[in-house]
């Protein structure tokens, strides 16, 4: 699914309007600890104090860290994100596959990320949390809408889509001789993190989403004008 933009001015976003993208991060990182369940806690407060509607979006996820054990939300995690390639958390991956425009994407990202002082750690430059991470602290509030439009939004978008129990049980029957025993409840409960960061970031950057034919002309990937010229090159 292709996705057109509302552009916004930079007249219309600021800083300080933006959510704490860095508190967020952290429903997408590995859970290596308990320390996980209180960062879910954490981040779902801090929708309820100031993204009350979108709140309840991540009720079910907040309910199954609570009754789990942090091996069951460790393996649910890789179920969600390493084993189906349209629910990897490499935003240039869902946008662009093995083309050689996730190539470029790189290259550039790497270097908004080094200008911004962020650090990647082991994960690439287009891996949801870095990106994540990063919005806060680019100063060009152009390059944050660019970013948040033309790449994470539309990719948020596709997760949400490809995000259900029959594709993903059809991958894990190619991968694995047995299905791992899982509630239906829970087996894409991470679609609810999706979800309630795609709600944030809609409301942050005004986004409105449509389908378009993959050949619209103000899609990302035949857009001419670019905000920056790390889009125009990928082109």
């Amino acid at each position: 699914m292709e996705i057109e933009q509302n552009t916004i001015t930079e007249e219309t976003l600021t800083k300080n309007t933006l959510a704490n993208y860095e508190l967020l991060a952290n429903l997408f990182v590995y859970p290596k600890s308990e320390m996980y369940k209180q960062e879910v806690k954490n981040v779902y407060d801090y929708l309820q104090k100031n993204y009350t509607p979108f709140a309840p979006m991540l009720e079910p996820f907040v309910a199954f860290v609570k009754e789990s054990s942090i091996v069951e939300i460790q393996e649910l995690f890789l179920r969600s994100f390493d084993l189906q390639a349209l629910t990897t958390l490499d935003i240039g991956f869902i946008l662009f596959g093995e083309d050689y425009k996730r190539g470029k994407l790189l290259v550039h990202l790497n270097e908004e990320h080094k200008k911004a002082g962020n650090i990647c750690e082991t994960e690439l430059a287009d891996h949801l949390p870095n990106l994540l991470n990063l919005l806060p602290k680019i100063e060009d509030v152009a390059m944050q809408t660019e970013i948040a439009q033309f790449l994470l939004l539309p990719a948020l978008e596709k997760m949400i889509d490809e995000f259900s129990i029959e594709k993903k049980d059809s991958v894990y029957k190619k991968h694995q001789k047995v299905l791992l025993e899982y509630s239906q409840n829970y087996r894409t409960i991470y679609q609810s993190c999706v979800w309630a960061l795609f709600l944030v970031m809609q409301k942050d950057f005004n986004y409105e989403p449509t389908t378009t034919k993959h050949n619209n002309n103000n899609s990302f990937l035949n857009k001419e004008e670019t905000i920056k010229d790390f889009c125009e090159s990928i082109e």
